[in-house]
């Protein structure tokens, strides 16, 4: 009688959406309307109105190009406290394979170790004809994109520390002339938001970075996706720019960031 009790204060469309958002799970992380309707109890019209609002509200999110909804990030901000505490690798991976699926370009997680780049999580584009790094691969933090962009939230002091000599480590092809020059390239790189690196360590390839942040808002790791050109073409430039800047959003959502951390 308890339980015949309660139920009349159920609001049909919470269970609804509910139910709909149970539907994901470990083998079905990404379905079309079709086979997400298969799973639910409710009539077909009711289901697609349940699914566009918990897209509105950003619960679901589309993929344009395969027609298919997985989990938002509003999902997992009702966890948030457990979320924030996710290892970056873990928090990454599922976001870098979308974004090699809407780049078509092969995809990095990366973090600063002292002067070095480490790369964290990757994922490759289908026929990719880049020698890929692999995960756990170390490059000279001031030699790369990547590395530029993860010193953006270091101080001048700690700047100088790294790097306690004018002269930089090596002369080699894709290093700036000195310390000063580093410095002052990394505070465009701070004040622009992102690098697109063209052919600046490896000829014939460049890439797009954007900073993830924490929620202390310094940058905890990068994003970057790697392009197999010497220039990006003008027409997927900016396409592929806000795809780069939308994982990392996303990323830095997951990592308790505010909204407005990925702002360029």
């Amino acid at each position: 009688m308890a339980d015949d009790h309660a139920c009349k204060y159920l609001i049909p469309g919470l269970d609804r959406g509910l139910q709909l958002l149970l539907a994901f799970s470990e083998q079905n992380k990404e379905m079309t309307f079709a086979e997400l309707h298969r799973l639910v109890d409710m009539p077909k019209a009711t289901a697609y109105r349940v699914v566009q609002t918990l897209e509105h509200l950003g619960f679901l999110e589309r993929n344009t190009r395969t027609n298919t909804f997985v989990l938002g990030i509003k999902v997992l901000r009702l966890g948030f406290e457990y979320i924030a505490s996710l290892d970056i690798t873990q928090a990454g991976q599922p976001v870098i394979e979308q974004l090699r699926d809407r780049s078509q370009c092969s995809s990095h997680l990366a973090i600063r170790d002292g002067h070095d780049v480490i790369y964290i999580a990757r994922v490759s584009a289908a026929g990719s004809q880049i020698n890929q790094v692999s995960v756990g691969t170390r490059l000279p933090v001031h030699r790369t994109s990547l590395g530029r962009m993860l010193l953006t939230s270091t101080s001048r002091e700690e700047f100088e520390r790294l790097f306690p000599n004018d002269a930089l480590p090596d002369a080699a092809p894709g290093t700036p002339a000195n310390r000063e020059a580093l410095w002052q390239m990394v505070q465009q790189d701070k004040a622009r938001g992102y690098v697109i690196g063209e052919s600046f360590f490896r000829h014939g390839i460049s890439s797009i970075v954007y900073p993830i942040f924490n929620r202390e808002q310094q940058v905890e790791a990068v994003v970057s996706i790697m392009v197999p050109f010497d220039e990006i073409p003008k027409a997927d430039r900016e396409r592929l720019r806000m795809e780069v800047r939308d994982a990392a959003v996303k990323i830095s959502g997951f990592l308790g960031a505010s909204p407005q951390a990925n702002a360029g």
